[in-house]
Parts: structure tokens; sequence; C-alpha cells
């Protein structure tokens, strides 16, 4: 954190601020620091580097302003000054998942139904444009070398079974009034007693809620949590349109800003794509 961030984050707490150290979550290349103060307070502060991260900062703040929702960081500062920088409660003290233990799925899953019940704010897009604009399985269909490269599957596995992958996600049950994160993992929750506090809003849109946890679920098996279908049963069609965003992407180019992205893409993939051939009734990939 430079000088300018550090003196404007000390005009938001009114408080100099005496140390600080990284925060370690997160994969984009968003400043993101935990601030001492010298009357010991502390707090979190996310400052944007670029168009790209200060954009989504914007959209952030916004959810947390129209929301003040109680699985939600508290908001304690936000500047909207090139480049923004919001200001959170610390909560370094919460659980911080994995490990995952049956409380801690629990508070998630309680949550995403907090969520779920809470009307969306105006204005939010709908999930269906975020995957309209993400295309999973049409895009390995169009140009299937990336995916291929991976691995995980055989040109003969990925020729027999993307007719049914390409029909299950486009009958997807995306539409909806309800509010989705479109985000939930590890690294954007914490639990605070029987709630998961939810980060990273940027995303948020309004639709199914489901697509919440099919969305979670991959990577919280990757987590050593259980399967997906502990807690989404009959869901083929979503089991195929999380696979094929993560197929579509983990074997794209690495992200020079992100480079840990496409990693942690392959890790979900690699349990949500067993987990959409087991609800299609398709033979495993690698097989």
């Amino acid at each position: 954190m430079d000088d300018a961030i550090r003196e404007r984050v000390e005009g938001l707490l009114g408080s100099p601020v005496e140390a600080t150290r990284p925060a370690v979550r997160g994969y984009t290349p968003a400043i993101r620091v935990v601030v001492s103060l010298r009357d010991g307070r502390t707090a979190f502060v996310k400052a944007g580097v670029d168009e790209m991260t200060s954009g989504w900062l914007r959209q952030e703040h916004a959810v947390y302003d129209a929301l003040r929702a109680p699985y939600q960081p508290a908001v304690l500062g936000w500047d909207p000054v090139d480049p923004p920088i919001l200001v959170l409660e610390d909560l370094s003290a919460a659980e911080w998942p994995p490990p995952w233990t049956k409380r801690r799925i629990r508070a998630v899953v309680d949550t995403l139904a907090e969520v779920r019940a809470t009307p969306p704010p105006p204005g939010l897009p709908r999930t269906r444009d975020f995957f309209e604009r993400a295309p999973g399985w049409t895009m390995v269909a169009a140009n299937p070398e990336p995916f291929l490269s991976l691995g995980f599957a055989s040109d003969e596995w990925l020729e027999s079974a993307l007719p049914a992958l390409l029909r299950a996600e486009a009958a997807a049950p995306l539409d909806g009034e309800a509010l989705v994160h479109l985000d939930v993992r590890s690294d954007n929750l914490c639990v605070r007693g029987s709630r998961a506090i939810l980060f990273d809003w940027n995303a948020a849109c309004r639709g199914n809620p489901e697509v919440d946890l099919a969305g979670w679920l991959p990577s919280l098996e990757a987590e050593g949590g259980p399967p997906p279908e502990t807690y989404l049963p009959a869901a083929p069609e979503l089991a195929a349109l999380v696979s094929g965003y993560f197929a579509s992407h983990a074997g794209l180019p690495t992200i020079p800003t992100a480079p840990r992205v496409r990693d942690i893409q392959r890790k979900q993939l690699w349990t949500a794509l067993p987990w959409a051939c087991r609800a299609l009734g398709l033979r495993p990939p690698g097989s």
C-alpha cells in the first residue's frame, strides 16, 4: 500500500495507520491489506489498481450499499475517487475454511438460503446474461484444444459426451428473481458463529438461486467436502453448466495479472466434470 492510499485510508478512518499486512486470499491484482490503526482498531482495505479492478470494486460497493445484509461484512469507509478504496471490517478472527466441517458447510448452506430470500436491489444483471457471455460447452465445441490440453479427457470421450453436455447446458434453469452472489468459494467467505459472511459481490445478479449452490459445490468437494449431490441431488443441467464454464476456461492461457485463476478453475473442473457425468449418466472422463 503506497503513501497516497495510506493517507486516504487514514482520512476515511480518522486515525493514522501504524502497520499493514497483506491479505493472502483472492485472485485479482487488487490491493488487499489489513491495517492496524493507532487508536487500536483494525480494518480490511481493498483498492483498485487498474480499470478492471476499480470497476469491480465500484460494483461490489454498490451491492453493499444497497443491501446492508447481515451476511455481508460491515462497510467502514468508501472513497470512489480513482483508484477507489473500500474499507471493510476486519474478520481475521473468524473461521476461514478449508478445512470444512459439517457445521461450516451448514453455515454456508443456511446463509445462501438467507441470500435467496433477500430481494435483489434494482438494476442487477440477469444470471443468464453472465453465462451467455461465457458459453461453456459451446465454446469447447467450437475450439476443443484448450480443454483437451488439460489431459482430463480424450478426443473420443469428448466427441461422445459433448452432445449430452450441450443439451443439458442449454436447458440449465437460470431465470428467476432471487439474489445470486455468483462467486461463492472459500476465498470469498468466512464463518462467524452460525452464519457465513460473503465477500466480493461484484458479480451479483438476479436469477435462479440454485446457481449459487451449483457453483460452490465443486470447490467444496475439491477442498475435502462431500460430493455436490449431497446438497443438489437432481441437477444435471446445472452440473453441465458449471462444468462447461470451467472446461472452457481452465485450459486458456494464464492471466498475467491473476496467475492463480487457471489453477483454481482446473481444480474445480476436476470435481465438476465427474459430477456432470454422474448426473447425465455419461462415462467418466479419462475412461
